[in-house]
């Protein structure tokens, strides 16, 4: 349990960087919806999905294969860490120089004429891969609260200029005038502003890791690089078909939907996949810490065990995100635009889709500790073939609920596969009877909410909170004894 309390210390606070980051960008929806609207909302959520993809090809599973052999006692870690920061460098400048000569055909992807935002594209992309290895030596290294302050002073970067750009600069123009301010704001590059903001708080962060990558000692093994990349490669085959299933969806919609305006019903999707942002931001504070904890506890001689609370515990505190969302949904769609609330109803599939997601990620463990990163290429290949079926066929007549659904089927489908192969290999003893009740209770509770009248919002609000402290109570109750009782075991 100290070591369950100890990843849980270190998820809050990376989970304060990272909740409290996410949440201030999520704040930037509004703004993003109401001064972009829907058609270069949709082309921004068409360049991020490309670039998510493009970051996982870049940093190549890297990072995971950092983790794992700077963590092996017989390793030497700055030989580790100095490798893999090269090798990572000299793939980013060689993907900038290929990027910069073929600018054009970037340009025809994305279907834009500013080729300003083709650049930015590129350098936000480079430098977020930089980023990478000093951001996963600050975790290694067990510091999270220097990871929690660069990487808010880079959103905060981000959100100041934003709000400079389409707040303080379009306000000015608006009123007229020929000041500094007001020239440097044009409607028709409103698109270009968010990503300039992006590029430059990019440029920042990386500014402010470089006393970590001055310290990195130059060393650089080819030996071990090729064992790093043996290592690495089935993540990156797993990292790209994760954010496949991720992000795929956003690329098909608008080359597949069966709509006049594709680009805006991806914009649509795309905002309304931002409410389910808890979860997701959950996931990746929980992941930030998990990672680098499995690999190091590893060699427990009661890993199992705790892997399997862990799993618990995680599945516990989603559904209780998950139930919270969809509770007062009605509140957060205001933080969508207007025209952009007709896709409310794909968030609960989104968010229990994102809960299995984590569900996947918790699995993923025994394949990782035990080095059989093949079979996590077999459980990421099937999901993203799913998802890329599903949504190739359903989208021209369901639009993008069938992408939200092939979201949930997709995760679904791989849970089961890395279940059954991890009790083959490296069978963890999940509490399923545990695991069971609180997914029942959860659904109880939702089809009691489900049926509440909604006239009036005040006492469906009571009932709904009342629902809420019930579910966190009866946790309480039942795991209260469970606790005191794991004191002892690790």
């Amino acid at each position: 349990m100290s070591q369950i309390k100890k990843l849980a210390g270190q998820t809050l606070i990376y989970g304060l960087s990272n909740m409290l980051g996410r949440f201030l960008n999520y704040l930037l929806v509004p703004l993003h919806t109401f001064v972009l609207g829907k058609f270069f909302y949709g082309k921004l959520t068409y360049i991020y999905s490309s670039t998510a993809i493009l970051l996982v090809l870049l940093t190549y599973g890297l990072e995971t294969g950092f983790f794992r052999f700077a963590s092996k006692k017989e390793e030497q870690y700055n030989k580790v860490l100095g490798t893999s920061l090269y090798s990572i460098t000299f793939t980013t400048i060689l993907f900038i120089i290929l990027s910069v000569v073929f600018r054009d055909s970037w340009q025809n992807y994305f279907e834009i004429d500013s080729l300003k935002i083709v650049y930015y594209f590129i350098f936000i992309i480079a430098l977020d891969v930089l980023n990478a290895i000093p951001f996963a030596k600050l975790r290694i290294d067990e510091r999270p609260v220097k990871f929690m302050l660069i990487k808010l002073i880079g959103i905060f970067t981000n959100i100041g200029l934003n709000i400079f750009y389409l707040v303080v600069c379009r306000k000015l123009y608006e009123a007229g005038g020929n000041g500094f301010f007001v020239q440097m704001y044009k409607p028709q590059y409103v698109l270009d502003y968010v990503l300039l903001a992006n590029l430059i708080s990019s440029a920042v962060t990386l500014l402010l890791l470089m006393p970590e990558i001055i310290k990195v000692k130059p060393h650089f093994d080819f030996k071990l690089l090729k064992r790093l990349l043996d290592y690495s490669y089935p993540i990156l085959l797993i990292g790209l078909a994760g954010m496949l299933n991720d992000n795929i969806d956003k690329l098909m919609i608008p080359k597949l939907i069966n709509a006049d305006n594709p680009t805006e019903q991806l914009g649509i999707y795309g905002a309304n996949f931002k409410l389910s942002v808890l979860m997701v931001l959950f996931i990746q504070m929980f992941r930030y810490a998990a990672e680098p904890f499995f690999f190091k506890n590893a060699g427990n001689k009661n890993a199992k065990k705790l892997y399997a609370d862990v799993m618990v515990y995680f599945i516990i505190f989603g559904l209780f995100i998950f139930l919270g969302v969809v509770f007062y949904i009605d509140i957060l769609k205001f933080f969508i635009g207007s025209e952009f609330r007709e896709g409310l109803f794909v968030v609960p599939i989104l968010l229990i889709a994102k809960l299995i997601y984590g569900i996947v990620f918790n699995l993923s463990t025994w394949y990782k500790v035990t080095d059989k990163t093949k079979f996590g290429i077999l459980v990421a290949g099937v999901g993203a073939i799913i998802t890329i079926l599903i949504n190739y066929f359903m989208i021209p007549e369901y639009g993008y609920k069938a992408s939200a659904y092939a979201s949930l089927v997709s995760y679904t489908v791989m849970m089961i596969i890395s279940y059954f192969l991890g009790r083959k290999y490296y069978d963890i003893p999940y509490n399923f009877k545990k695991i069971g009740f609180y997914v029942i209770l959860t659904a109880g509770i939702y089809f009691v909410n489900r049926f509440l009248p909604d006239q009036n919002k005040i006492i469906y609000y009571v009932i709904s909170t009342l629902l809420l402290i019930s579910f966190v109570s009866i946790v309480y109750l039942n795991e209260k004894k469970q606790i005191k009782r794991d004191l002892s075991n690790y």
